[in-house]
């Protein structure tokens, strides 16, 4: 065990996978450079064959990236922030999650798509975007969000391996944290499952991201007040975890869905739908949102940094859900 943060664990994830599998490489802006230090030493280790700098030019490097994948290579492609995936879209929507499926499984597509969400840090409307839950709409594609060092090197090397396209959005808030990560070569956290960071039993709040975090110093607030949250990370939000979510939800009937994406189309939003469907029935009170509101980015920190989830609001909306008064 070593405590790593959450960039080197995204640097272990690829500096063990790379050793593991020559056919392993990585692509993408400022590979070379090392900008984020996610690939220190690379260019020593594997050689500019297999640590390649790219034009910028995201349509045209992801859809090389899935093109090497589907001749047997097994592609990291950096997209370095969020944001710049927009210009890829035709080769994410149309090539990447499609052609499995219109080829009849002849061709398989083991690539991994990383990319940061960069916002919070007066990075204004064009670079600021969580654009995850666009991406849950589109079948065919794998969307994890790890919150914490563990999860970031586990999960990621999952999805070095997995034979399907991934797509890894990594939290900049979450950065500098640190945790103790296994340095076993084969540890890895499979896609799709859940977890349960903490356990309670009077409410269950669902965080994506960075929002984990938050919710568990909201947590740490309300056991003070008597209240019992339990926090579960869905880790995975393509495919979610929809059993591990409804036995939260039947567990307490109760349920705060915190997500740092905008309110309308979000994770948030999906989550509440499964357990209005499926554990209506278990429901004490109405389910509540604690997203960012349906606007773009300002550069100003001051509203900014207002507009997304913090633990206040986290520990104002389980107030609600549990029927105490909630401060102006």
């Amino acid at each position: 065990m070593a405590r790593i943060t959450f960039l080197e664990a995204i640097r272990a994830a690829q500096l063990e996978e790379m050793q593991r599998d020559d056919k392993v490489f990585i692509m993408g802006e400022d590979i070379v450079c090392n900008v984020f230090g996610t690939t220190t030493d690379f260019v020593e280790n594997f050689g500019l064959e297999r640590v390649r700098d790219t034009p910028i030019s995201e349509n045209g490097f992801v859809g090389a990236g899935a093109g090497a994948a589907m001749v047997g290579m097994r592609p990291i492609v950096d997209v370095t922030l969020s944001s710049f995936l927009y210009p890829a879209m035709d080769q994410i929507v149309s090539i990447i999650a499609k052609s499995r499926y219109i080829y009849g499984g002849q061709a398989s597509l083991p690539l991994v798509v990383r990319s940061c969400m960069f916002y919070g840090n007066s990075n204004a409307a064009q670079h600021s975007d969580r654009p995850y839950p666009m991406l849950m709409g589109v079948p065919g594609l794998k969307i994890i969000v790890p919150s914490g060092p563990r999860d970031m090197k586990g999960m990621l090397k999952a999805a070095i391996r997995d034979n399907d396209p991934v797509f890894c959005f990594e939290d900049a808030t979450l950065w500098s944290g640190k945790e103790e990560v296994p340095d076993d070569p084969d540890f890895i956290v499979p896609i799709g499952k859940a977890e349960v960071k903490r356990e309670g039993t009077d409410v269950s709040i669902f965080a994506i991201g960075g929002a984990v975090p938050m919710a568990m110093a909201a947590a740490k607030i309300l056991a003070d007040e008597s209240i019992s949250a339990e926090v579960v990370d869905p880790r995975t939000l393509s495919p979610l975890d929809r059993e591990a979510i409804l036995k939260s939800a039947r567990k307490t009937g109760r349920v705060v869905a915190v997500d740092p994406a905008h309110l309308t189309c979000s994770a948030a939003s999906e989550i509440s739908a499964i357990v209005v469907e499926d554990a209506f029935d278990t429901l004490r009170a109405p389910i509540v949102r604690v997203t960012t509101p349906d606007t773009h980015m300002p550069f100003s920190p001051v509203i900014e940094k207002a507009l997304y989830p913090n633990k206040e609001r986290i520990v104002a909306a389980v107030r609600k859900v549990v029927g105490l008064p909630v401060p102006a």
